[in-house]
């Protein structure tokens, strides 16, 4: 499977701007996919957060696994200065207990009467314009399936004292975790012209196989499910009608169906990673660029020896 890279041009300038935002902010609320919290966390905000209190938003969570989105609540929260919450766009007078958190948060603007300023941040097409306009009763954001339909900064005024300053939904330079980069696109968070239907649902039905195969074996009527990502898929395109001429299954269509089927959760509530697979992952990428570091450490040395 290929490793995906994606390269946003507007990434540093929002990367300026964030950093000269924060310190003139009470709180941050990031938005969060719940079914992918940590493919979908921007990892600037660590290194700009500093000790800002914040809160993590899991939004889409009635897609998600309910009960790995409560495994992430509770492991998100065990960072000093973070509160989460679960939203759903089927629930919108949820969405305003947001506010009331945010006060929680900083209890010395319960009252209301002094202004509560939040920066509002999240990666494209992960639910941040849908909450703002509910947050505020009316169309302010521009909502859409595709990404980055948020262009420029805004400031916008919501009911108990609180104003959100809204920043554009941004994907980092490169994204180092090639997992990160398939569950991405899985969700549509990274446009379907940068990588190709069937590597990404290559990669997500092998995942299915594994996490959730009762599902898979429900939704596409199958008995047993191969080891092999390939044939799988070739029996879920099948089972839908997916053949060319000469009975060969047409992949690029199974594999459009099956990316549907699980965004629209036709197949179920599924959650594609664990906080236990995220520190696994963590692990291995500090691996592979402390072997990068090694490996133009010695280049280094080796060109400077060739001119002594």
């Amino acid at each position: 499977m290929a490793n995906i890279n994606w390269y946003p041009g507007h990434m540093h300038k929002a990367s300026q701007e964030m950093r000269k935002i924060v310190p003139q902010v009470d709180l941050i609320i990031e938005i969060l996919d719940a079914r992918i919290p940590f493919s979908s966390e921007n990892p600037m905000l660590a290194e700009i957060r500093g000790d800002k209190p914040c809160i993590k938003v899991l939004s889409k969570s009635d897609l998600a696994d309910p009960i790995v989105t409560q495994q992430w609540q509770d492991y998100l929260e065990q960072e000093k200065g973070v509160k989460t919450i679960a939203l759903t766009t089927e629930e919108p007078e949820k969405m305003h207990g947001l506010l009331s958190l945010c006060h929680k948060m900083i209890p010395t603007k319960a009252n209301g009467s002094e202004r509560l300023e939040a920066l509002i941040m999240g990666i494209p097409n992960v639910g941040k314009s849908t909450l703002i306009n509910n947050l505020a009763g009316r169309t302010i954001a521009k909502t859409g399936n595709e990404p980055a339909v948020t262009k420029n900064q805004q400031r916008i005024k919501l009911d108990q004292g609180v104003v959100l300053l809204d920043t554009p939904g941004v994907l980092w330079p490169k994204l180092e975790n090639k997992h990160g980069g398939y569950r991405l696109a899985i969700t549509g968070a990274i446009k379907e012209t940068a990588v190709s239907n069937d590597d990404i649902a290559m990669y997500a039905v092998d995942y299915f196989r594994q996490a959730y195969p009762d599902l898979l074996k429900a939704r596409y009527q199958l008995d047993e499910l191969p080891e092999d990502e390939l044939p799988l898929l070739e029996m879920i395109g099948a089972k839908r009608g997916c053949l060319r001429a000469g009975g060969r299954v047409d992949l690029d269509r199974a594999a459009k169906i099956l990316l549907t089927e699980f965004r629209d959760i036709t197949i179920g509530r599924i959650t594609l990673e664990t906080p236990e697979m995220m520190e696994a992952e963590l692990i291995e990428m500090a691996e592979i660029r402390a072997e990068k570091e090694a490996k133009k450490a010695a280049r280094k040395k080796k060109r400077n020896g060739s001119r002594d």
